[in-house]
């Protein structure tokens, strides 16, 4: 007989607090797993050495710790540090590690590939394949801190973890907010719900369930002040236009008196940097709790835009700023080895059909 063995590392406090019941063991294991996995970086069962043999072989019978496939890593001239992971089925995603003083982000995948085809997004012109598990998500996390955390430092690597990477985590809701709360646990990773973004392209419907679920910092890619525009940048708006994104923003952080929304501005030359576009960004976001992050288009093979100039991206940001908004431009950061912002592209075999399944029909109207 067959048997169909669990990585531990798709399971969180909850769902290992199952395992061990379906065991027939006391719940308290799952935390000391949880432990293991997460702050020690184990991948071997023998080294969890205040749980029995005998209870360590049981465990093996059902269950393995399956990190993914390095397939290259390489560091940038800043600092940056990019990984290729391989998935099951030979897929490859991106995962980004950005140090700065003593605050490191990691950037995560959610997805091999993505659906939402944005016009100015790398990761869009590579197709979608799947959605990645809680243990693809997770792993990517618990890799980065196999690989950079110092047993002499008692800094922590990974400060901030970001859903910045390939696909759109709102369409893949269950396994990232399971990943979320391994990253929230305090026997794992311990990070603050504000160290913890999710990135979104504004698939609202999925706001209030991640809201009730591990309310995290919301960013989502806004790229244009009229749905004209974002109709082209951002297809999905189509289907969710600006006036409903801006009223799930509203409702996402209204119990939350400091928190703000951020949103997300790709500066393309002369499609969306105009000092028009900026004041109708002003007056849209006058009344959302709200900070804006300027990004800098970073460019990639035969991509349609061009980058606006430094001089054109600080006076759109003065504008913004005059305006009352909290406003910053996002410094560049590994664009030497294509990990930065919309640089992403990994390797997606493009699964068969994949424009006819339910969930890209949900998500899409393209």
């Amino acid at each position: 007989m067959t048997v169909n063995h669990t990585n531990l590392l798709g399971l969180n406090l909850k769902g290992l607090e199952t395992f061990f019941a379906e065991m027939g063991e006391k719940r308290f294991r799952a935390a000391q797993v949880l432990q293991w996995l997460h702050q020690f970086g184990v991948d071997d069962l023998d080294a969890m050495t205040n749980i029995s043999k005998a209870l360590r072989s049981a465990i093996a019978e059902r269950a393995t710790i399956e990190g993914p496939e390095i397939i290259s890593d390489h560091t940038a001239s800043d600092g940056t540090r990019k990984w290729v992971l391989r998935m099951a089925g030979g897929s490859d995603i991106e995962t980004v590690y950005i140090p700065d003083g003593n605050r490191g982000t990691l950037c995560i995948s959610s997805q091999v590939g993505c659906q939402l085809n944005c016009s100015f997004c790398s990761t869009a012109r590579q197709g979608f394949n799947r959605n990645l598990s809680t243990a693809e998500i997770i792993g990517q996390v618990w890799t980065a801190r196999r690989l950079l955390d110092k047993p002499d430092s008692r800094l922590q690597a990974v400060t901030n973890v970001v859903f910045m990477g390939m696909g759109e985590p709102l369409l893949n809701l269950e396994p990232v907010t399971d990943a979320i709360d391994i990253m929230l646990d305090d026997h794992a990773y311990g990070l603050s719900r504000r160290r913890v973004t999710v990135s979104t392209a504004g698939v609202i419907p999925a706001f209030e369930p991640l809201r009730s679920r591990v309310p995290v910092s919301l960013a989502v890619s806004l790229h244009a002040p009229t749905d004209e525009l974002r109709n082209q940048l951002v297809p999905l708006n189509r289907k969710y236009p600006i006036k409903e994104l801006l009223a799930a923003c509203r409702t996402y952080v209204k119990d939350e008196a400091r928190q703000k929304v951020t949103f997300e501005y790709a500066m393309l030359k002369g499609v969306n940097d105009q000092p028009e576009h900026a004041r109708a960004l002003a007056k849209l976001l006058k009344n959302v709790p709200s900070k804006i992050n300027l990004i800098p288009f970073n460019p990639f093979p035969e991509a349609p835009y061009e980058r606006s100039d430094d001089q054109t991206i600080q006076a759109f940001q003065n504008i913004l700023i005059k305006a009352g908004l909290i406003t910053t431009v996002r410094r560049t950061r590994g664009d030497d080895i294509d990990a930065a912002c919309g640089q992403l592209v990994g390797k997606v075999i493009p699964r068969q059909g994949r424009r006819n399944s339910r969930e890209t029909r949900q998500g899409m109207t393209a």
